[in-house]
């Protein structure tokens, strides 16, 4: 969640650092800071807020130096302010973090024995103390930074840097990603390699338990157990890393007008040209030899893998569990050898859904991960990982992403269906065919915009929004009131329109906006005798359907949004664009920070 940078260069360091920690904005903060060593003396600079505070303060108070580390937190253990931003300094040591240290209040239990003292609320502040501590009984800064390493418990990325040490970052890994740059004659450390991708295109991904040693001429690697680890050093492409709102006020709305592209590459990837049949990269994963499926995720995440539900089990008669990766990892379930066990992560760096994954290894007959970063520890921890080709996401409401795994998913699913023998030839070639036509279908969605804003618009004076669907537009409506939610800050909920007589229909007035994502399908008439009785009670609806659903029961709605007709198993990709463009511009139009929404991230790597 919290983002890292360091540099050991040839040049002024600070506006380095500054712009690496621009490019992890996305990843969500409240408060940033920088630290370098200059002649040999160790100063830092913080600033709550965002990044611009930070980059007032350097013009006024400047920090020379070519060597640095910077950061930019998300708040968990105590407030955002000043003092509790990082980097923490504990005299000749300065420290960034991103993760949680679960054992701090044993360890500074034992630091006050020793008569040391606390200046902040956080968990990180113990890491500089424990590694001051080591450093006055006379350790060196590599033995008393490895020292302190060891004592913690939890999940951390870390980043030390030393007084009178111009030449020498410390690095750790231990359940939040962590990278090395290599650059001529300069070392560099980012929490991803898009901080880094303006600095060098070559990157050394830390392993889980690595810690590394880094001068600007060398880079030492060592395993939790002290080993020394050949780590790879990979060429990044830069194109999957450069990110620009082009001319978008913001990243969310560039990534929404970007899916009907990013949606065609992801088809375009398994559906090769001229064929109907699925093709899965690098694996022989076979349906046919598997019970069931187990699908694990967070979030937007999760909705799709609700969605994708429907999917297995209908196209290709496979059972299937979808859990929330945080309860998952603790209830334990049982998982059989004959069970496929799939995690959707748009970062492949989610915490809760790293720890199912690890869960599931020597259980389960395969882990099977969908992914938009291919070199994440999601990814390179599973037996097969197949990319969603989004490329890059920015804003933190996941839009491209989300349509993306959804795609992916389907297509699993049609290789299921190919697999088991539930899906004739024909049917399996109308589906193909039907995705192949999804992009074009995805542009004359986006073409609404105009009139989903005027709903927007009216939608931004309400507090409270539901949301409805049946079948495949059930997870649609949690998932559009969690992005309502998310950027807007109005209170929404997504339920089953059957579901409504059993509690929600006592919210509904003439206050009340109800969402009801509807097109015309086999369970159509259901959900509009759902949509009457919030009528009859007053209730607001907006109508998302399609010319046939609106002409048949878009009489005395509040207003529609109209979508073109599209495949039954494709609707629920199509009709994300409404929800999403519903979202945004009720957002922009209360004023919000669509991108960087209050109290969110974008990689959420801890718990």
């Amino acid at each position: 969640m919290c983002g890292i940078v360091g540099v050991l260069g040839q040049h002024e360091a600070a506006p380095i650092l500054v712009e690496a920690l621009k490019r992890l904005e996305y990843r969500g903060y409240d408060s940033a800071g920088i630290a370098t060593v200059n002649d040999g003396a160790l100063g830092r600079r913080r600033a709550v807020g965002k990044l611009v505070n930070l980059s007032d303060l350097l013009v006024h108070d400047p920090l020379p130096g070519k060597s640095g580390i910077g950061h930019t937190r998300w708040a968990t253990h105590g407030a955002p302010s000043v003092t509790n931003a990082h980097p923490h300094k504990a005299g000749p040591v300065a420290v960034v973090h991103n993760g949680i240290v679960e054992n701090y209040r044993d360890l500074r239990a034992e630091l006050a024995e020793n008569g040391i003292s606390f200046q902040t609320e956080t968990d990180t502040e113990t890491v500089a103390l424990m590694t001051q501590y080591y450093l006055q009984s006379g350790l060196s800064p590599v033995e008393a930074a490895f020292k302190t390493i060891d004592r913690l418990e939890g999940a951390f990325a870390l980043a030390f840097l030393f007084d009178g040490e111009d030449d020498l970052i410390v690095a750790a890994r231990k359940g939040s990603p962590l990278a090395i740059g290599h650059g001529d004659g300069e070392m560099y450390v980012g929490s991803d390699a898009i901080a880094l991708a303006p600095l060098t295109d070559e990157i050394t991904y830390l392993e889980e338990g690595d810690r590394a040693v880094l001068t600007r001429n060398s880079l030492e690697i060592r395993n939790e157990s002290g080993e020394l680890a050949n780590r790879e050093k990979r060429k990044i492409k830069l194109d999957h890393t450069r990110a620009d709102k082009g001319e978008h006020k913001h990243y969310m709305a560039k990534e929404i007008a970007e899916q009907p592209v990013v949606v065609a590459q992801a088809i375009g990837s398994y559906l090769p040209t001229g064929g109907d049949q699925v093709v899965l990269p690098d694996t022989d994963l076979d349906f046919s030899k598997l019970d069931r499926l187990t699908m694990v995720a967070c979030g937007t995440a999760f909705y799709a893998c609700l969605t994708a539900k429907y999917w297995f089990e209908q196209l290709a008669q496979m059972p299937v569990e979808v859990d929330i990766a945080s309860e998952f990892r603790y209830r334990e379930p049982p998982i059989s050898d004959r069970t496929l066990a799939l995690f959707v992560s748009q970062s492949g760096e989610t915490a809760d859904t790293l720890a199912a994954l690890r869960y599931c290894e020597g259980k389960a007959d395969k882990i099977v991960s969908v992914v938009n970063v291919a070199e994440s520890s999601i990814a390179r921890e599973s037996d097969v990982a197949l990319p969603i080709h989004a490329g890059v996401e920015i804003g933190v409401a996941s839009t491209k992403a989300f349509t993306c795994q959804l795609s992916v998913l389907l297509m699993l699913a049609l290789k299921a269906a190919a697999d088991r023998g539930t899906l004739g030839a024909d049917e399996i070639a109308d589906h193909a065919a039907a995705l192949r036509g999804l992009p074009s279908v995805m542009n004359i969605a986006l073409d609404q915009d105009t009139a989903i804003r005027k709903s927007a618009q009216r939608l931004s004076e309400a507090r409270d929004v539901l949301f409805l669907g049946r079948g495949l537009m059930y997870p649609l409506a949690m998932e559009g009131a969690l992005k309502l939610k998310e950027i807007s800050y109005i209170h929404a909920e997504g339920y089953a329109s059957g579901e409504l007589k059993h509690g929600p229909i006592a919210l509904i007035d003439k206050h009340m906006p109800v969402v009801v994502m509807a097109p015309r399908d086999a369970v159509f008439d259901k959900t509009v005798s759902n949509m009457q009785e919030v009528m009859a009670r007053k209730g607001k609806v907006i109508l998302v359907s399609d010319d046939d659903g609106i002409a048949e029961a878009g009489d005395g709605v509040w207003t529609t949004i109209r979508m073109p007709n599209i495949h039954t198993s494709l609707a629920p990709i199509l009709y994300s664009i409404p929800a999403q463009l519903l979202a945004y511009h009720t957002a922009v139009a209360k004023g919000t920070d669509v991108d960087q929404p209050r109290n969110l991230a974008k990689s959420v790597t801890v718990e």
